[in-house]
């Protein structure tokens, strides 16, 4: 049972986290962290601690030329939550894993070097023991590079590099530990993880991929060919030229570059990514149906998840699907081994709430909500070791064992809602008003959603309607 807001519980600090309510948000990066307030504060008003899944298939951006020269995780997105986490009181080192080097391989070179001999104006405002301590990270990141340029064929780039990726990599090359990395930003960033935790879905030193299958039978291989149509990226040699000398670059492949990735990989996951498009997005082919892990062969697999998320989600009395690439930033989380299991578990987490994306992306065209609830509940489903033909040969009687409630706005652009469809099968609706992005697209009202989640997880009873709902049918 939650406590009510006037309740007065006296614990010790040190079992704060013990006895607050735990939610369970499953999100990939950008499109999330515009929510990151309203969750912070749904955790402050019903006393609540947050832990955060995000998946590691990303393999576009400049994650993808770390991939390419050390293998590891795709560190974007964690980096992406734990930065936006960081509160106004560390702005200096929120900037400086923030920022990224210039577009230019030249300049970001020359940046750079700053950074490892002291000179860059982003260390201006940093305590001196946390400056030493980040050039530490980063001169043995650079020294692992050096190790493994193989000039001319194969140089990292450091073109649009995130420091805070750069960080991380350095951090788990050095510790051996991807959770170490990311214990050490958060704690020099002054997130508090006694209230909110930032989990990888799968704690590695190894790359984990995705492959979509869509309705025609195509098979997409790489998070970063089913979000984005990607750029294609040349690898420069010392004189300025394309890697090779003459060899032929492919989509940014080059077949002769020694990397970390295995002989035989596939070159669509061998490729660097760093330049893609989120604006101007191709069709796909078909809809997407199905994502799974696949080796660097392309053979489907079955990875287990961070034993921390299977111990969050079945201790969680709220789990939340955010805004976001739902085949890429949500589903792969829930596909991983037990993750569906502790998901609809009965007399596991209460609420289940998906916040439906405002608009359809190239993932979801032409979806409605009801797509979405029946592919969250094919993977949770398939992560139990059950297989469908389709989403919409998954049962309508599952879809409430992995979501209870659906907010959602109403508008042009927006996912079709069919509330009396969704309510025959348990799924409550609660509708909010929106605001119009200067793109046209509907936005939540941040207060909105805040009332509207508080409401959710305000109820007694499972099945109990809101009371509190900001747009009455």
């Amino acid at each position: 049972m939650f406590l009510s807001a006037s309740t007065t519980v006296d614990v010790p600090s040190s079992m704060n986290f013990i006895q607050r309510r735990k939610i369970v948000v499953f999100s990939g990066g950008s499109a999330a962290n515009s929510l990151v307030d309203v969750f912070n504060e749904v955790i402050e008003k019903n006393n609540c601690a947050l832990t955060y899944v995000i998946p590691i298939s990303d393999n576009g951006g400049s994650s993808s030329e770390l991939i390419r020269v050390f293998g590891g995780p795709g560190i974007g997105d964690v980096r992406s939550r734990l930065v936006r986490l960081i509160p106004h009181t560390h702005t200096n080192i929120l900037n400086l894993f923030n920022h990224r080097l210039p577009a230019s391989t030249e300049l970001a070179d020359a940046e750079f070097l700053t950074l490892l001999t002291g000179t860059s104006p982003l260390y201006a405002s940093i305590e001196t023991p946390q400056a030493m301590l980040i050039r530490s990270i980063l001169s043995h990141l650079h020294l692992e590079i050096l190790k493994r340029s193989r000039p001319p064929t194969s140089t990292f780039n450091f073109q649009s590099a995130s420091i805070g990726n750069l960080f991380l990599t350095g951090a788990r090359l050095f510790s051996g530990s991807f959770e170490s990395a990311i214990y050490l930003l958060a704690i020099m960033g002054g997130v508090d993880e006694s209230k909110t935790a930032v989990l990888p879905a799968i704690v590695s030193n190894f790359s984990h991929h995705i492959s979509a299958g869509l309705a025609d039978g195509t098979i997409i291989a790489g998070q970063n060919a089913i979000s984005h149509p990607s750029e294609p990226t040349a690898l420069n040699n010392a004189d300025g030229g394309q890697a090779g000398h003459g060899t032929m670059i492919v989509n940014g492949f080059n077949p002769t570059i020694e990397d970390a990735t295995l002989p035989g990989s596939l070159p669509t996951l061998k490729k660097s990514a760093i330049a893609f498009s989120k604006e101007c997005e191709e069709s796909l082919s078909a809809r997407i149906e199905r994502v799974w892990y696949i080796n660097p062969y392309g053979q489907e697999m079955r990875p287990a998840p961070n034993p921390k998320v299977l111990e969050a989600v079945s201790t969680a009395e709220a789990v939340m699907y955010s805004i976001g690439s739902l085949y890429t930033s949500i589903i792969p989380s829930i596909i991983l081994q037990g993750v569906g299991e502790a998901i609809a578990r009965s007399g596991g987490a209460r609420f289940k709430i998906l916040i439906l994306n405002g608009s359809l992306d190239r993932e979801t065209g032409g979806f409605s909500a009801l797509d979405f609830v029946a592919a969250i509940a094919r993977a949770g489903e398939e992560s139990r070791g059950r297989t469908f033909q389709s989403s919409k040969s998954v049962d309508g009687r599952l879809w409430s064992m992995y979501v209870t409630h659906l907010i959602h706005l109403e508008g042009e652009g927006v996912p079709k809602v069919d509330k009396k469809e969704l309510a025959r099968w348990g799924v409550e609706c609660v509708r909010l008003y929106g605001r119009k992005s200067p793109e046209g697209e509907a936005r939540y009202d941040g207060q909105a959603l805040v009332q509207a989640l508080s409401a959710i997880l305000g109820k007694r009873e499972r099945g109990e309607r809101s009371r509190r709902n900001t747009l009455e049918n």
